[in-house]
């Protein structure tokens, strides 16, 4: 249990010398053969919202042999059973504990890390719920449903001492050759930049339905505003479609969030600018201005659309076929070439993981100033540094939202 005052090896030497019963026969797992470390130096974990990508990652994780999961938690009944099934069937146990409410996990003492796939409405509360109770936490992206939570959670992570991280595994995994491609000099200075993930949601107005016993609603709400049952509203259809979560601003920003994770998140990280944010942000207009765009302080411009590319002194940026890391650009730790072995690195060895919740916030938050800005159709300046509008009181507002009833943070 890294990270607390006293480990399980710390226990288990506190106890030598004094009568302790084990049982006759001990699986060769527990002691720590077969391939697997032994129960004092395994990372204890449990997974929060297991319905779809979030049960793929969780299955990364259990890979990993110096990971033990022994809970998971699901407001929706099927998704839940299914998870804690192949949790067992992966251990050979029929140990891994199901919840529907994610707070029973957290006063749970032996388990050192959460990660979390929910709706974007959860991710801020559950991060910063589970930081506060000394877990490490990752979070699937897109990090936040607002720009103030953003802050919120790495400010929790600071004060607390965790290791949290946003899960955009793309960010390398799809456009890393690019990010090296942008910072060869090859091509000059960079002087733009497209991504396009996708739009922003919408208002939901769906009509009620009764509420089906394989759901709990009031958990599944949450933090957001309170609405009545329909299956479409907590829908996991991918798209704006109109049948997911994903369609509807209050529970998602969109697939200007969802895929701006990873595409905004990959040519932010290429840009080296992921550690700040634009000072403009300008509307499309159909004459001077195709793209949303934004513009940041050295004066290098980011496009919302247009594909996804570099734009250098030297023209477009092409992908290396042979990737070479340039100096002083971030990658994943030494021996890792995921995401989810990187944040295990930083989880054992207290380091900053390749998706530091700092960098993950500045990511949401670009996704973030572009729904505000097609929302209110205007051009925004923005301070990165205080992390307001400057003199627009109206876009100011939509920093941060109300939280439903006992949901603060």
């Amino acid at each position: 249990m890294r990270g607390r005052n006293c480990s399980r090896r710390d226990f288990l030497k506190a106890t030598c010398g004094a009568t302790v019963a084990f049982p006759t026969v001990v699986p060769s797992t527990a002691l720590g053969r077969g391939g697997r470390p032994a129960p004092s130096e395994r990372i204890v974990m449990a997974g929060v919202g297991m319905g779809g990508r979030g049960s793929g990652v969780l299955n990364e994780f259990m890979s990993d042999p110096g990971v033990q999961v022994v809970a998971v938690c699901d407001v929706k009944k099927d998704a839940l059973e299914g998870i804690k099934n192949r949790v067992n069937s992966k251990y050979n146990t029929q140990s891994c504990a199901a919840h529907v409410d994610y707070r029973e996990i957290l006063v749970r003492n032996d388990i050192d890390l959460v990660f979390t796939a929910t709706p974007d409405h959860w991710h801020a509360q559950i991060m910063i719920d589970s930081m506060k109770a000394g877990k490490d936490v990752m979070s699937e992206k897109p990090l936040t449903l607002t720009i103030a939570e953003g802050r919120k959670i790495v400010q929790t992570a600071e004060r607390y001492g965790r290791i949290a991280a946003g899960g955009s595994q793309r960010v390398l995994q799809d456009y890393g050759r690019l990010a090296c491609a942008a910072n060869s000099g090859d091509y000059g200075r960079i002087i733009a930049a497209h991504a396009d993930p996708g739009g922003p949601p919408r208002d939901c107005h769906l009509p009620g339905e009764p509420v089906p016993d394989t759901i709990n609603w009031d958990l599944w709400l949450g933090p957001a505003p309170w609405a009545p049952y329909h299956p479409f509203r907590c829908g996991s259809a991918y798209g704006l479609g109109g049948k997911g979560f994903r369609s509807w601003s209050d529970y998602s920003g969109g697939m200007t969030t969802d895929w701006g994770g990873h595409k905004f998140g990959g040519i932010l990280h290429g840009l080296k600018l992921d550690h700040t944010g634009p000072v403009e942000i300008i509307p499309p207009d159909g004459k001077e201005h195709k793209y949303l765009t934004h513009v940041f302080k050295n004066g290098v411009k980011l496009y919302h659309g247009g594909g996804m590319k570099y734009i250098g002194e030297g023209g477009e940026v092409k992908p290396q076929r042979v990737m070479k890391v340039p100096p002083g650009l971030r990658w994943y730790a030494p021996g890792t070439n995921s995401l989810v072995q990187d944040f295990l690195y930083a989880v054992r060895n207290r380091t900053r993981p390749f998706r530091w919740v700092e960098w993950s916030h500045r990511t949401a938050t670009v996704c973030h100033l572009t729904n505000i800005c097609y929302r209110l159709n205007r051009r925004l300046r923005w301070d990165p540094d205080k992390e307001d509008f400057i003199g627009d009181s109206e876009a100011s507002r939509l920093v941060d939202r109300p939280r439903r009833g006992p949901w603060q943070i």
